[in-house]
């Protein structure tokens, strides 16, 4: 598991810092981890999971789905 910095979050959604809260106080971006004192960061995963549902939002859908059937 890769842990994210904001930095990082940035780079890799194309989203402006402000933008970020925003969709996280919306709760329709992933919410970051505590890393102790005033540090934060995001699971890499989560964060791609978050754009591979922006950019094929049905698909997507359907193949958690399918992967959580899977599973059991």
């Amino acid at each position: 598991m890769r842990i994210l910095r904001l930095r990082d979050v940035i780079e890799k959604t194309g989203l402006a810092r402000s933008t970020v809260y925003k969709y996280i106080e919306a709760g329709t971006f992933p919410k970051p981890i505590d890393l102790g004192g005033r540090s934060v960061g995001w699971v890499d995963e989560e964060i791609n999971d978050w754009i591979l549902e922006k950019v094929n939002p049905v698909s997507y859908t359907h193949l958690r789905a399918h992967e959580t059937r899977h599973d059991l």
